[in-house]
Protein backbone atom coordinates (compact mmCIF):
# COMPACT_ATOMS: atom_id res chain seq x y z
CA UNK A 1 0.00 0.00 0.00
CA UNK A 2 1.37 3.07 -1.21
CA UNK A 3 0.12 6.18 0.41
CA UNK A 4 1.03 9.99 -1.06
CA UNK A 5 0.63 12.47 1.44
CA UNK A 6 0.55 15.24 -1.46
CA UNK A 7 -2.46 13.70 -3.29
CA UNK A 8 -6.16 15.01 -2.05
CA UNK A 9 -7.45 11.24 -1.97
CA UNK A 10 -5.86 8.01 -0.98
CA UNK A 11 -7.23 4.53 -1.42
CA UNK A 12 -5.90 2.39 1.32
CA UNK A 13 -7.61 -0.97 -0.12
CA UNK A 14 -9.10 -3.54 2.49
CA UNK A 15 -6.80 -2.04 5.82
CA UNK A 16 -7.76 -3.85 9.38
CA UNK A 17 -9.94 -1.39 11.90
CA UNK A 18 -6.89 -0.62 13.84
CA UNK A 19 -4.62 0.13 11.14
CA UNK A 20 -7.21 2.38 9.38
CA UNK A 21 -7.14 4.32 12.67
CA UNK A 22 -3.62 4.73 12.99
CA UNK A 23 -3.18 5.89 9.05
CA UNK A 24 -5.82 8.64 9.93
CA UNK A 25 -3.82 9.87 12.85
CA UNK A 26 -0.96 9.86 10.90
CA UNK A 27 -2.88 12.42 8.37
CA UNK A 28 -4.11 14.27 10.90
CA UNK A 29 -0.85 15.38 12.36
CA UNK A 30 0.07 16.59 8.84
CA UNK A 31 -3.10 18.21 8.60
CA UNK A 32 -2.77 19.73 11.78
CA UNK A 33 1.02 21.07 10.83
CA UNK A 34 -0.65 22.15 7.45
CA UNK A 35 1.85 19.92 5.45
CA UNK A 36 -1.16 18.72 3.69
CA UNK A 37 -4.47 19.77 2.66
CA UNK A 38 -7.85 18.32 3.10
CA UNK A 39 -8.06 14.34 2.65
CA UNK A 40 -9.93 11.79 1.71
CA UNK A 41 -8.88 7.87 2.65
CA UNK A 42 -10.71 5.74 0.98
CA UNK A 43 -10.66 2.12 2.35
CA UNK A 44 -13.14 -1.12 3.26
CA UNK A 45 -12.49 -3.18 6.81
CA UNK A 46 -12.55 -6.89 7.27
CA UNK A 47 -15.83 -7.23 9.33
CA UNK A 48 -15.91 -5.14 12.63
CA UNK A 49 -18.80 -3.61 15.01
CA UNK A 50 -17.65 -0.11 16.29
CA UNK A 51 -18.87 1.56 19.11
CA UNK A 52 -18.73 5.35 18.97
CA UNK A 53 -18.22 7.49 21.75
CA UNK A 54 -22.39 7.99 22.46
CA UNK A 55 -23.11 3.90 21.77
CA UNK A 56 -25.36 2.12 23.61
CA UNK A 57 -24.37 -1.43 24.47
CA UNK A 58 -27.38 -2.58 24.44
CA UNK A 59 -27.74 -2.18 20.59
CA UNK A 60 -25.31 -5.09 20.54
CA UNK A 61 -27.37 -7.52 19.97
CA UNK A 62 -25.44 -11.43 18.44
CA UNK A 63 -22.04 -10.33 17.22
CA UNK A 64 -21.36 -14.21 16.36
CA UNK A 65 -17.47 -14.35 15.31
CA UNK A 66 -17.30 -10.57 14.07
CA UNK A 67 -15.09 -8.84 17.16
CA UNK A 68 -16.23 -5.49 18.61
CA UNK A 69 -14.09 -2.16 18.61
CA UNK A 70 -14.53 0.56 20.53
CA UNK A 71 -13.44 3.44 18.76
CA UNK A 72 -13.11 7.51 19.50
CA UNK A 73 -15.99 9.28 17.12
CA UNK A 74 -19.40 10.54 17.79
CA UNK A 75 -22.04 8.03 16.97
CA UNK A 76 -23.52 4.89 17.88
CA UNK A 77 -22.90 1.22 16.83
CA UNK A 78 -22.10 -0.17 13.33
CA UNK A 79 -20.92 -2.40 11.04
CA UNK A 80 -18.09 -2.06 8.62
CA UNK A 81 -17.48 -4.95 5.99
CA UNK A 82 -16.06 -6.24 2.98
CA UNK A 83 -18.71 -4.39 0.20
CA UNK A 84 -18.54 -1.09 1.96
CA UNK A 85 -17.01 2.01 1.22
CA UNK A 86 -15.66 3.60 3.91
CA UNK A 87 -14.03 7.79 3.65
CA UNK A 88 -12.12 9.04 6.08
CA UNK A 89 -12.01 12.74 5.66
CA UNK A 90 -9.43 14.59 7.06
CA UNK A 91 -10.17 18.04 7.41
CA UNK A 92 -9.46 21.75 8.84
CA UNK A 93 -12.78 22.28 10.20
CA UNK A 94 -11.61 25.79 11.85
CA UNK A 95 -10.60 26.82 8.24
CA UNK A 96 -14.44 25.81 7.02
CA UNK A 97 -15.67 27.82 9.60
CA UNK A 98 -15.69 26.17 12.71
CA UNK A 99 -19.36 24.88 12.12
CA UNK A 100 -19.66 21.21 12.93
CA UNK A 101 -22.97 20.99 11.26
CA UNK A 102 -22.00 21.88 8.12
CA UNK A 103 -19.13 19.31 8.29
CA UNK A 104 -21.75 16.99 8.41
CA UNK A 105 -24.09 17.84 6.17
CA UNK A 106 -21.04 17.90 3.65
CA UNK A 107 -19.64 14.70 4.26
CA UNK A 108 -23.64 13.76 3.95
CA UNK A 109 -23.01 15.32 0.29
CA UNK A 110 -20.42 13.38 -0.83
CA UNK A 111 -22.78 10.56 -1.02
CA UNK A 112 -25.86 12.20 -1.58
CA UNK A 113 -23.93 13.09 -4.91
CA UNK A 114 -22.56 9.81 -5.83
CA UNK A 115 -26.13 8.20 -5.18
CA UNK A 116 -27.35 10.89 -7.72
CA UNK A 117 -24.66 9.32 -9.80
CA UNK A 118 -26.24 6.01 -10.50
CA UNK A 119 -30.30 8.03 -10.77
CA UNK A 120 -31.25 7.43 -7.22
CA UNK A 121 -32.68 9.99 -5.27
CA UNK A 122 -31.17 9.71 -1.55
CA UNK A 123 -32.42 12.01 1.31
CA UNK A 124 -31.52 13.23 4.72
CA UNK A 125 -33.54 12.70 7.36
CA UNK A 126 -34.61 15.01 10.07
CA UNK A 127 -33.05 14.25 13.41
CA UNK A 128 -30.94 11.28 12.09
CA UNK A 129 -27.51 11.28 10.38
CA UNK A 130 -26.53 9.62 7.11
CA UNK A 131 -28.19 9.37 3.65
CA UNK A 132 -31.47 7.18 3.39
CA UNK A 133 -32.90 5.72 0.20
CA UNK A 134 -36.92 5.87 1.39
CA UNK A 135 -36.62 4.34 4.96
CA UNK A 136 -33.78 2.56 4.52
CA UNK A 137 -30.05 3.86 5.94
CA UNK A 138 -27.71 3.70 2.93
CA UNK A 139 -24.78 5.66 4.25
CA UNK A 140 -23.71 6.44 7.61
CA UNK A 141 -21.49 9.06 8.94
CA UNK A 142 -19.27 9.45 12.33
CA UNK A 143 -16.97 12.07 13.14
CA UNK A 144 -14.29 13.09 15.53
CA UNK A 145 -12.92 16.80 15.99
CA UNK A 146 -9.78 17.47 17.76
CA UNK A 147 -7.49 20.74 17.63
CA UNK A 148 -10.08 21.33 14.80
CA UNK A 149 -8.81 18.82 12.34
CA UNK A 150 -11.64 15.96 11.70
CA UNK A 151 -11.22 12.03 11.48
CA UNK A 152 -13.77 9.51 10.31
CA UNK A 153 -16.49 10.02 8.11
CA UNK A 154 -18.75 8.10 5.51
CA UNK A 155 -19.19 4.38 5.30
CA UNK A 156 -21.39 3.82 2.13
CA UNK A 157 -23.14 0.51 1.82
CA UNK A 158 -22.43 -0.99 -1.97
CA UNK A 159 -22.48 -4.76 -2.20
CA UNK A 160 -21.48 -5.96 1.94
CA UNK A 161 -23.36 -8.61 3.51
CA UNK A 162 -26.17 -6.33 4.83
CA UNK A 163 -27.23 -9.85 7.22
CA UNK A 164 -24.24 -8.58 9.04
CA UNK A 165 -26.75 -5.36 10.44
CA UNK A 166 -28.79 -7.69 12.23
CA UNK A 167 -26.38 -8.25 15.06
CA UNK A 168 -26.73 -5.11 15.88
CA UNK A 169 -29.41 -2.24 16.23
CA UNK A 170 -27.61 0.05 13.53
CA UNK A 171 -26.64 3.55 14.58
CA UNK A 172 -29.35 2.60 17.56
CA UNK A 173 -32.17 3.28 14.84
CA UNK A 174 -34.53 0.34 15.49
CA UNK A 175 -37.52 0.96 13.41
CA UNK A 176 -35.94 1.83 10.23
CA UNK A 177 -34.06 -0.93 7.92
CA UNK A 178 -30.52 -0.63 6.30
CA UNK A 179 -30.03 -1.11 2.35
CA UNK A 180 -26.97 -0.89 0.04
CA UNK A 181 -26.40 0.28 -3.57
CA UNK A 182 -26.67 -3.54 -4.93
CA UNK A 183 -29.99 -4.47 -3.65
CA UNK A 184 -31.65 -0.79 -4.51
CA UNK A 185 -30.06 -1.67 -8.17
CA UNK A 186 -30.45 -5.09 -8.37
CA UNK A 187 -27.19 -5.60 -9.46
CA UNK A 188 -23.88 -6.13 -7.99
CA UNK A 189 -21.90 -2.28 -8.42
CA UNK A 190 -18.61 -2.02 -9.13
CA UNK A 191 -16.57 -0.69 -5.62
CA UNK A 192 -13.50 1.40 -7.95
CA UNK A 193 -16.27 3.04 -9.77
CA UNK A 194 -17.87 4.21 -6.33
CA UNK A 195 -14.67 5.61 -5.25
CA UNK A 196 -14.04 7.05 -8.05
CA UNK A 197 -16.99 8.98 -7.81
CA UNK A 198 -16.83 9.41 -4.29
CA UNK A 199 -13.31 10.92 -4.83
CA UNK A 200 -14.96 13.51 -7.42
CA UNK A 201 -17.66 14.35 -5.20
CA UNK A 202 -15.25 14.99 -2.11
CA UNK A 203 -13.33 18.13 -4.23
CA UNK A 204 -16.61 19.36 -5.44
CA UNK A 205 -18.12 19.89 -2.19
CA UNK A 206 -14.30 20.08 -0.12
CA UNK A 207 -11.96 21.66 -2.42
CA UNK A 208 -14.44 23.50 -5.01
CA UNK A 209 -14.52 27.23 -4.80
Amino acid sequence: MHLDARSTCNDLGLVPYERGLEIQGEYAALREQGEIGDTLLLCAHPAVYTLGTNADTANVLETGNIPVIQTDRGGEVTYHGPGQVVGYVICDVDARGRDLHRHCRDIEEIMLRVLAGYGLHGARVAGRTGVWVANEKLGAIGVRVRHWISTHGFALNVNCDLDAFTGIVPCGIADAGVTSLARVLGREVDEEEVKARCTVAFEEVFLGD
